[in-house]
C-alpha cells in the first residue's frame, strides 16, 4: 500500500512500547474565558482513540478548544496534556508535535505547492534539505505530486485542501488537528480526503482530532467522539465499540397511532423512545425475538405500518447530547 508506506516516512517514530504510552489527549478542568465570557467551562476528558471526532453546534467551543491546544489562548484554569506534554509547562513541545490544518484558506497563492510546503516545514524546525525531502513525500502522499510545481492560487478547492493537509504533515507530527478538512469538497474529493485521514490515523503513529459539523464524515473515520455544547462536554462515544456491539434497534409505527404501545414494549424489556403519533424507536433486549413485537401489536388490535431494523447512529447520539440541558463529563 503505497499511501501507507509514504505516510510512514512523514512521521516521527513514536515509542513502540504501547504499555506506557500516555493518552492522546487529557483535559483536566479546562476553562477558557475570552472577552469576559466563559467559552470553555471546566472540560474534563481523557481521549485514547487514534481518530477522534469533535462535534458540537456553532458556538459550542470547538474552535476555542483547538486554538487553546495550539497555544493561541491561555486557559483561565485547568490544563490539558497532549501525549503527556502539559500545555502549561511544555507549550513549545506541544506545538512541535502538532500538525494543524485550518478551516480557512491559509497559503501564499503566488508560491508553488512545493515551495509553500517546504517553507512550512522549515518554519516547523526542519533543516532545508530535510524539509524539501519531506515536502515531496507529503505532496505525493496527498496525491499532489504531479502538480507540485504549480502555484497554489491556481488550484481548485479540493487541491488547496490537499496542500493544506500536506503542510500539516510535512514535519512529522504525532498529533494532527484537522478543522473541517472536507469543507467545500465534491463527493470524490471528500472520499479521497476521508481515506487519507483513515490511513494516517489507523497506521498508529499519529493521533488525529477531527473537528467537523458533518456527522457522516465523523462516523466514517473516527473511533471516538467528543460532543461539546455551550462550552461543556455534552457527550462521549466510543464508535468502534458501538459498531461492534450486538444491539438491535427497530423503528416502528403503529396503525392506528397508539401512544400507549410504548408501555407494552417496555413491559417486554425493551428500551423505548416515543417519537410521537404512534412512532417508536425500540432497543430490543438480547433474548427477545422481533416476532414478539408483532404478536404484542396484534394483542392490542394494532397493525405495524412501519417496521425497520436500524442501529444507533451518530446522529441519534448527537441529538440525545443536544437534548441534555445540563451536559455531562
Amino acid at each position: 500500500m503505497q499511501a501507507l508506506t509514504t505516510s510512514a516516512n512523514l512521521r516521527a517514530r513514536a515509542d513502540t512500547d504501547g504499555r506506557n504510552a500516555p493518552p492522546l489527549l487529557e483535559i483536566q478542568g479546562l476553562s477558557v474565558r475570552l472577552g469576559g465570557r466563559i467559552i470553555l467551562d471546566r472540560l474534563d476528558a481523557t481521549i485514547n482513540g487514534q481518530i477522534v471526532g469533535l462535534l458540537g453546534p456553532n458556538g459550542a467551543g470547538k474552535t476555542t478548544l483547538v486554538r487553546t491546544l495550539l497555544g493561541y489562548f491561555r486557559p483561565s484554569s485547568g490544563n490539558a496534556f497532549v501525549l503527556g506534554h502539559s500545555l502549561a509547562t511544555a507549550g513549545r513541545t506541544v506545538c512541535s508535535i502538532i500538525g494543524y490544518m485550518p478551516e480557512d484558506d491559509a497559503y501564499i497563492s503566488g508560491m508553488s505547492a512545493v515551495r509553500f510546503v517546504r517553507m512550512m516545514g522549515e518554519l516547523s524546525g526542519l533543516p532545508p534539505d530535510a524539509a524539501l525531502e519531506r515536502t515531496h513525500d507529503a505532496l505525493t502522499f496527498v496525491g499532489m505530486g504531479e502538480n507540485r510545481y504549480r502555484k497554489v492560487g491556481s488550484f481548485s478547492t479540493g487541491m488547496k485542501q490537499m496542500v493544506k493537509l500536506a503542510q500539516a504533515l510535512v514535519h512529522g507530527p504525532r498529533f494532527l488537528l484537522l478543522d473541517e478538512p472536507t469543507n467545500g469538497l465534491d463527493p470524490a474529493a471528500r472520499h479521497r480526503m476521508l481515506e487519507l485521514i483513515k490511513d494516517i490515523g489507523h497506521e498508529g503513529k499519529t493521533g488525529v482530532l477531527l473537528s467537523s459539523h458533518l456527522l457522516g464524515d465523523v462516523e466514517a473515520v473516527c473511533d471516538e467522539v467528543m460532543i461539546l455544547k455551550a462550552g461543556r462536554l455534552a457527550g462521549r462515544c466510543d464508535l468502534a465499540s458501538e459498531h461492534e456491539a450486538a444491539r438491535t434497534f427497530v423503528d416502528l409505527e403503529t396503525l392506528p397511532p397508539e401512544p400507549r404501545f410504548g408501555s407494552v414494549l417496555e413491559r417486554l424489556g425493551c428500551t423505548v423512545e416515543d417519537r410521537g403519533n404512534g412512532r417508536f424507536r425500540v432497543e430490543l433486549p438480547p433474548d427477545l425475538n422481533v416476532r414478539t413485537l408483532f404478536s404484542a401489536a396484534a394483542d392490542q388490535g394494532l397493525g405495524l405500518r412501519r417496521f425497520e431494523r436500524t442501529r444507533d447512529s451518530l446522529q441519534d447520539i448527537f441529538m440525545r447530547a443536544m437534548e441534555d440541558d445540563h451536559g455531562r463529563s
